[in-house]
């Protein structure tokens, strides 16, 4: 299916696009005032150990919301109960941030700033949705794997947070992580990879809520970098990056908050598009993805489904951005990780060939330190069972079918093509 520009994008004026630019106004005024010159503010890592002489959990205001100060109190607690030194340190992380955007450097700055000889830390990862574990000086109490099995267990699945944390401690003071992480993954295999090299380790998922005032900063983000690169010029350029900000800085979702979160990435799509010149060669293909993604998120059924929303969204504004053939898509293995950052060889189990996918950081080190990368997973098509979402049969889910972007080979079969021929209606949404 192909959009006639003129027409489709008299259809995007709505009634969300006035509070939506309202909004977008307002915070263009909070992001204008700049600190005072000269004016000293503590590093991030120095914020962290000052908050961890009071209390061993550390939580940063935009996640006060998921874990609010008496749960905050509850997880402290728990922790004194364990006699272990463990510190629990849950910010947003976002490449260019302080830490990187990196799990690993978050912990090293921490651990310096604390400098004590033995230390357990529980901290977000660089993986949007997960947990990430250390321990010094050795992983005596398996650390690492414990954090990392938690979003594996059958009761983790839909907790919160602060559960999810709480969890985490529990199985770090067992000592068995180690095991638990092989029972809880033994189901999903692994690849079989050519090279390895070391992990930082990956988590446990509790997928996305947005703090509505990060979300709506990431969203002007956003649009703000679009709007500067089309009055510069640039219609093409680096891979349009909002998507992965917004995941990294909204890790306490349930559906509800994703759906909203879908809702205004579709408006934010639109807008954009009835912006840009009729004469933008990508202009089709981006009408084609913002039809598609809005049926979709008006049809969704579950988080599969609204992770399609994300990312029809991604393939519209590469359109706009002229790179949809170059830039990679979302995480094949978990499209809520954000961007992938490469393409990769991966085998599921049982197969003997190999698919070309692409991964995102963390996936990509899973894969090729022989871990199982965390998937987003789907409800088989009787209902018995969650399986990863592309273990489902192509003929029954747009998504096992083009891995949500990642096994499309051209536009004819690309997502917003298959849910313009109502493949996706046909297969009654992936269901959550």
């Amino acid at each position: 299916m192909s959009s006639n520009p003129g027409s489709l994008k008299r259809t995007l004026t709505t009634p969300f696009t006035t509070p939506l630019a309202a909004l977008l106004s307002a915070l263009a005024l909070v992001l204008v005032p700049a600190l005072p010159a000269g004016a000293q503010q503590p590093s991030p890592g120095t914020r962290i150990a000052e908050g961890l002489r009071t209390s061993p959990v550390y939580v940063d205001p935009g996640y006060a919301g998921s874990v609010p100060p008496a749960r905050q109190k509850q997880l402290a607690a728990q922790i004194a109960r364990t006699g272990l030194p463990i510190k629990v340190v849950l910010v947003p992380l976002v490449k260019g941030d302080s830490f990187n955007g990196k799990a690993d450097e978050l912990q090293g700055v921490v651990r310096d700033h604390l400098t004590r000889p033995g230390l357990i830390l529980i901290t977000t990862s660089e993986q949007a949705g997960y947990l990430d574990g250390q321990e010094w000086p050795d992983d005596k109490h398996q650390t690492r794997d414990a954090v990392s099995a938690v979003g594996f267990l059958p009761d983790m699945r839909d907790a919160g947070l602060a559960e999810q944390v709480s969890k985490a401690i529990e199985l770090v003071q067992q000592g068995n992580g180690t095991q638990v992480y092989k029972n809880a993954t033994a189901h999903l295999g692994s690849s079989t990879p050519d090279t390895a090299h070391k992990s930082t380790g990956s988590g446990a998922p509790w997928l996305v809520v947005t703090v509505a005032a990060v979300a709506a900063l990431g969203l002007a983000g956003g649009l703000l970098v679009f709007v500067r690169r089309r009055r510069n010029g640039q219609g093409a350029g680096a891979a349009f990056t909002f998507p992965k900000a917004v995941f990294a800085a909204a890790r306490t979702a349930d559906e509800r908050a994703l759906r909203e979160h879908a809702n205004a990435e579709v408006i934010a799509l639109g807008e954009a598009a009835q912006s840009a010149s009729d004469a933008l060669p990508g202009l089709p293909r981006a009408l084609d993805a913002y039809a598609a993604a809005g049926k979709v998120l008006d049809e969704a059924h579950g988080l599969p489904d609204l992770a399609g929303v994300l990312a029809l969204v991604t393939e519209g504004r590469d359109a706009l951005a002229g790179n949809a053939a170059s830039a990679l898509p979302l995480c094949f293995f978990n499209p809520l990780h954000g961007r992938a950052t490469r393409r990769i060889d991966w085998r599921p189990l049982g197969r003997r060939d190999r698919l070309n996918v692409a991964a995102c950081e963390a996936c990509d080190r899973a894969v090729r330190t022989r871990r199982a990368p965390e998937v987003l997973t789907a409800p088989e098509p009787r209902g018995a069972h969650r399986v990863p979402y592309f273990e489902i049969p192509a003929d029954r889910s747009v998504w096992a079918a083009t891995g949500y972007g990642s096994l499309v080979r051209s536009a004819e079969d690309g997502m917003a093509a298959r849910v313009g021929r109502g493949e996706f209606s046909r297969a009654g949404g992936a269901s959550s």
